[in-house]
C-alpha cells in the first residue's frame, strides 16, 4: 500500500473519531449543566481550553458565551478542530479513496458532511444544540457499522483502527479532562454533594454508564469511574482497550517495534496510576491527562515517521493535527 493512501485512511478514521468526539465533549458540559444547580458555577470556557485553541478563538470572538463557543466547535470552518472541519477533512480523505472502501461509507458521510454544511451557514445556538449532536454521533456511528460489516481485514483496516483507537483514547481522556478543569467547586465540602453527578455524566458522554454499572454495582464514584475509562480491556472507548486494539494491529506490519513499545509504556503508565488520587484532586488528573495526550502524540509521530514518510514512503500529504 502507499504511504499516501495509508496516511488518508489512518487520518479519515481520525477527523470521523475526532467530530464524534467532539460531540460528546460538548455533551458532557450539557449534562453537567442539567444536572447542576443553578448556583454552581459551570461555564464553556474549559472546552476551548482542552481542545487546545484558544488563541484562534480569541481571534475570531470577543467573549466565550455558550453560543460563540458552540459555533466554534461545532461549525466554524476557521477552526481545524470543529466538526465541520474535522468531517470535511474526513470527506476530502475518503473522495481520494473511494475505490478502495464500501460505497455506503462515502454515502453516509457526504450527506451528513451537506447537512452539517447547511447548518453552518444558520450558525449554532442552545436550542439547535442536541439535536445536532446526536445527528453527529448517529451518523458516525453508522458509519463504523459499515466499516465493521463489510469492510475486509487488509491493511486498509488496520490503519483505520490504528487512526481510531489512538484519536478515541485521545479523546476520552479529554472527556475526563472536563472533570478535572476549572468547571467545578474546587473545595471537597463543595464538591462531595455533586461527586456523582459529574461522574455519571462523564460515563453517559461517553455511552458507558450501563456497562459500567453491569461491571461495577456500587455507587458511582471517581476511582471506578477511572479504573473503568482508563484500565477496562473490555469497554471499547477505554483508554486501555484503545491501546490494547492498536497493539493488536501493529503486530500485522512490519517495522511495528518502536510503536509496540510506546504502547507497552502507555499501558504500564495506566496500570499503576493512583486513581484515588487522581479521583479526588483535580489538578493531579489534569496533570496526568496532560501526559497521557504528549505520550499519543509520540506515538502518533513514531507511526507517522515509519509508514507515512519513511521507507513506507510513496507519495505523502500534510494533514491537520
Amino acid at each position: 500500500m502507499l504511504s499516501r493512501v495509508a496516511e488518508n485512511i489512518y487520518w479519515l478514521a481520525r477527523y470521523l473519531e475526532r467530530a464524534e468526539d467532539t460531540a460528546r465533549l460538548i455533551n458532557v458540559t450539557s449534562n453537567l449543566l442539567l444536572d447542576f444547580p443553578r448556583t454552581t458555577r459551570l461555564d464553556w470556557d474549559s472546552l476551548v481550553t482542552i481542545s487546545g485553541a484558544e488563541e484562534t478563538f480569541d481571534e475570531h470572538y470577543d467573549n466565550r458565551s455558550a453560543d460563540n463557543v458552540l459555533n466554534f466547535l461545532c461549525v466554524d470552518e476557521r477552526y481545524s478542530g470543529s466538526i465541520f472541519s474535522s468531517l470535511g477533512y474526513a470527506r476530502e480523505n475518503l473522495r481520494t479513496t473511494r475505490d478502495i472502501m464500501p460505497r455506503e461509507i462515502w454515502e453516509e458521510l457526504n450527506t451528513l458532511y451537506l447537512d452539517i454544511h447547511k447548518q453552518s451557514g444558520a450558525g449554532m445556538s442552545s436550542r439547535k444544540r442536541d439535536a445536532f449532536m446526536k445527528r453527529v454521533i448517529r451518523s458516525c456511528q453508522s458509519i463504523n457499522g459499515v466499516i465493521e460489516g463489510s469492510l475486509s481485514h487488509t491493511q486498509v483496516h488496520t490503519f483505520l483502527m490504528l487512526g481510531r483507537n489512538l484519536e478515541r483514547a485521545d479523546m476520552t481522556t479529554r472527556i475526563i479532562d472536563v472533570r478535572s478543569a476549572n468547571l467545578l467547586p474546587r473545595s471537597p465540602e463543595e464538591l462531595t454533594p455533586f461527586e456523582s453527578l459529574q461522574w455519571m455524566s462523564v460515563l453517559k458522554s461517553l455511552t458507558g454508564y450501563q456497562m459500567y454499572r453491569q461491571q461495577i454495582r456500587l455507587r458511582v464514584n471517581g476511582p471506578d469511574v477511572l479504573r473503568f475509562l482508563l484500565q477496562d480491556d473490555a469497554f471499547p472507548r477505554a483508554v486501555a482497550s484503545c491501546l490494547g486494539q492498536m497493539s493488536f494491529e501493529l503486530e500485522d506490519l512490519p517495522g511495528h517495534e518502536n510503536a509496540q513499545a510506546l504502547v507497552d509504556k502507555l499501558l504500564s503508565q495506566l496500570i499503576n496510576a493512583d486513581l484515588v488520587a487522581l479521583a479526588h484532586e483535580p489538578d493531579v488528573l489534569h496533570d496526568f491527562v496532560d501526559e497521557l495526550q504528549i505520550a499519543f502524540n509520540e506515538l502518533h509521530q513514531s507511526i507517522a515517521d515509519l509508514y507515512f514518510s519513511g521507507r513506507y514512503r510513496g507519495q505523502s500529504q500534510s494533514q491537520v493535527a
